[in-house]
């Protein structure tokens, strides 16, 4: 399980998901009266991100559950693939924005500036909150860190949309709302690529982000007695659970040597490489022979 604080965490998760419940109505309503699209669009955007964080919710429920027979690596992977999901509803609602403000440049809508300012306001203030309670744990948690994203996404709109209202209010100038719609578009696509990029990572049991497989080799190398290392890999299952598997060829050593030096390598990979999950077979050359060990698929 990740080591962030549960009840915590998923007690911000509805207050953030209550708080966003509560702009999406408000910018509905006003948004009809001002006519204003924008604050429409705002709120189907944080209608999205509604689903989306109730969705990070069930994922930090789900984690908690234990292993089973079946699931032996219990549902730890639920984090990583909710955060990928996240992500890529992110990216859609992004792209999307990107699109209909980049149309609104050519085409303005006439904007209510003044009202469209005190809704633009309130959103800014809740979404400020909500994205305040998610940032505890984001920087631990894939999971929790798509929410936040999705949280500080609305807090840019929501300040792009201040102002933008409080130009428009004073100017006029209603091409003002899809420039700064575009400019926070932009801003956000590295974030979705980062996440979107670690979940697939994840998914596709790569070495885990600032692992390097060959220093990891060679320092299961440098082991007295160790002859050759092979069938090396490296894996996370979430945020904080690294897994590694290994053959290690040995010279012909005695039991109590070979304890030795397991005992020393497991202390070693969690201290140097944050690995608590280590599986090693330690086999000499006669062994391999003897039980006639193959690994024709071995790195």
């Amino acid at each position: 399980m990740s080591d962030h604080n549960y009840p915590t965490t998923s007690k911000n998760l509805i207050w953030s998901i209550s708080i966003n419940v509560i702009i999406v109505i408000a910018e509905i309503i006003f948004g009809i009266l001002a006519r204003s699209m924008a604050l429409i669009s705002e709120a189907l955007h944080n209608f999205t991100d509604i689903g989306s964080m109730t969705l990070s919710w069930w994922g930090e429920k789900v984690m908690t559950r234990p292993n089973t027979s079946q699931k032996t690596f219990g549902y730890k992977r639920a984090e990583v693939i909710i955060a990928f999901v996240n992500g890529g509803v992110l990216l859609g609602v992004s792209g999307w924005v990107l699109i209909e403000s980049t149309i609104r440049i050519f085409h303005p809508e006439q904007v209510a500036g003044f009202t469209m300012l005190i809704v633009a306001i309130v959103s800014l203030v809740g979404n400020g909150i909500a994205t305040y309670l998610l940032q505890a744990g984001a920087d631990k948690n894939l999971n929790l860190k798509s929410a936040w994203l999705h949280s500080i996404q609305d807090a840019l709109f929501s300040l792009g949309v201040v102002i933008a209202a409080i130009i428009i209010y004073y100017t006029g100038w209603n091409w003002v709302d899809p420039i700064v719609s575009i400019s926070v578009s932009i801003f956000l696509f590295k974030e979705v690529y980062e996440i979107l990029s670690e979940s697939v990572d994840i998914l596709l049991d790569s070495v885990p982000e600032g692992l390097v497989l060959e220093e990891i080799k060679e320092f299961l190398s440098g082991f007295s007695g160790v002859k050759n290392v092979s069938d090396l890999h490296v894996w996370q299952t979430g945020s904080n659970d690294r897994f590694l598997s290994v053959h290690l060829i040995t010279n012909e050593i005695s039991s109590n040597e070979r304890t030795k030096i397991l005992a020393e390598i497991i202390k070693l990979l969690k201290e140097k490489y944050n690995i608590h999950h280590p599986t090693l077979q330690m086999v000499s050359e006669r062994e391999i022979n003897e039980i006639g060990l193959e690994c024709g698929h071995c790195n």
